[in-house]
């Protein structure tokens, strides 16, 4: 067959509703869909109106002895292209995270064996909550495709990030994916570190993640935009390659890869003395976005206005340069890495970073649109060799492949 299918689960959540325009966008687009409705979905959308659309029986009894013999649940988990979760709820993004399989939609993903992309929906409070980021952070380390929801007002009268996005959007990333098989899996046929040889074993790997913060006086503070996500996904592949870990992270809201050792700290200062006690190290990952200045002298009060429409005097000084420092250093790093955060001419600014910096290889991306904060990057090498450009990634998928990179130059066959 060639018509495309995917399996739609809707999760229980006042979007349940635009389910339904879901379908009809999909299926005007030529894609066949089969519905499975949780128990909660169920009390907003009824099967009735989900089977008219799709053309197709709607399941959600797990236990129903028909539905298990024409088709049986891991037989159904398998049949489509893509599984869609959408709606996906809070509670169904912590069951998929931590593998429990409790109703059917619950154990359909647990048994599928294909691309999966979960939409989320929630309030603002409850994507925000810090168990939910971790489930995220788990489900796309994972391979699951997340969708970022939209911000604005929501039905409970809030208003913030959390929101469903709009079914065309939905639609529109169903395509992509389907156009591109194995697209949102970072792993996609490449080796897994857990059951091949560990390329690491043996090695120290420093990671640095997530921005620093100045304070300019008790409440205020000179940052970056970065969210970490990166630099957290470099440590936690290199953890999957065998290695020894040290994650010198700025103050994000990320939970803390599997087998990796995390310090915390909150100024540039802080990050240096923190990464030189960290030494000695195979290789050093810089990928923090460090602020370049800080205040001279930091007020211990909150700074008032005079009154006089003037800001106030705030003299700045320049922070340390961490990588430029290990790149100098005494017990440097047999493998230096930089990261360039560029908005314009990216690979021209690293060469001549490189350079600069004494570093061995200098990783830029083009933060000019969503990824600080994203999910997704496109990145440029750029070593004394030349620029060796990837395509559009999860940043999984940018950091497996940056840790592959690592584990070749760091294996004999390299020195």
């Amino acid at each position: 067959m060639t018509e495309r299918r995917i399996l739609l689960i809707v999760s229980g959540g006042i979007a349940a509703y635009k389910s339904l325009e879901l379908v009809r966008l999909l299926r005007k687009r030529g894609i066949a869909v089969r519905a499975v409705l949780t128990e909660s979905a169920a009390n907003f959308v009824t099967p009735l109106s989900l089977g008219v659309l799709t053309e197709d029986h709607v399941y959600g009894d797990m236990f129903d002895l028909k539905e298990e013999r024409e088709i049986g649940h891991i037989q159904l988990s398998r049949q489509a292209d893509l599984v869609v979760v959408a709606p996906a709820t809070a509670n169904i993004l912590a069951k998929m995270a931590n593998g429990i399989a409790d109703d059917l939609a619950t154990t359909l993903l647990l048994a599928t064996d294909k691309p999966v992309l979960a939409v989320p929906a929630m309030n603002v409070r409850m994507w925000h909550h810090r168990a939910t980021q971790r489930n995220l952070e788990r489900l796309r380390t994972d391979g699951i495709h997340v969708m970022e929801p939209d911000s604005g007002e929501m039905a409970c009268g809030e208003y913030g990030k959390g929101r469903v996005p709009e079914p065309e959007a939905i639609a529109a990333e169903v395509e992509r994916m389907l156009a591109r098989p194995g697209a949102q899996d970072p792993l996609a046929g490449q080796p897994d570190f857990e059951t091949a040889e560990l390329p690491l074993k043996g090695r120290h790997i420093l990671v640095t993640a997530g921005p620093t913060h100045e304070p300019i006086d008790p409440v205020r503070y000179i940052a970056n935009r970065s969210s970490g996500k990166q630099g957290f996904a470099i440590a936690a592949a290199a953890a999957r390659a065998g290695a020894r870990v040290t994650l010198v992270a700025g103050p994000v809201q990320l939970p803390t890869p599997a087998a990796v050792d995390r310090v915390d700290v909150e100024t540039a200062r802080e990050m240096l003395a923190a990464v030189e006690a960290a030494l000695p190290a195979d290789a050093a990952i810089m990928v923090a976005a460090v602020a370049d200045w800080r205040t001279a002298d930091a007020s211990g009060q909150k700074l008032k206005k005079d009154g006089s429409g003037k800001p106030a005097p705030l003299p700045l000084v320049e922070n340390p340069d961490i990588l430029a420092t290990l790149g100098k250093h005494g017990q440097r790093p047999a493998l230096l890495i930089g990261f360039a955060a560029e908005t314009e001419k990216v690979a021209e600014h690293a060469q001549a970073k490189l350079a600069r910096k004494g570093a061995d290889w200098i990783i830029a991306n083009d933060v000019s649109g969503d990824v600080m904060g994203g999910d997704n990057n496109s990145v440029h090498i750029v070593t004394a060799n030349g620029v060796e450009s990837w395509e559009h990634l999860p940043k999984a998928g940018v950091a497996h492949r940056i840790i592959e990179k690592v584990a070749h130059a760091l294996s004999p066959a390299s020195d």
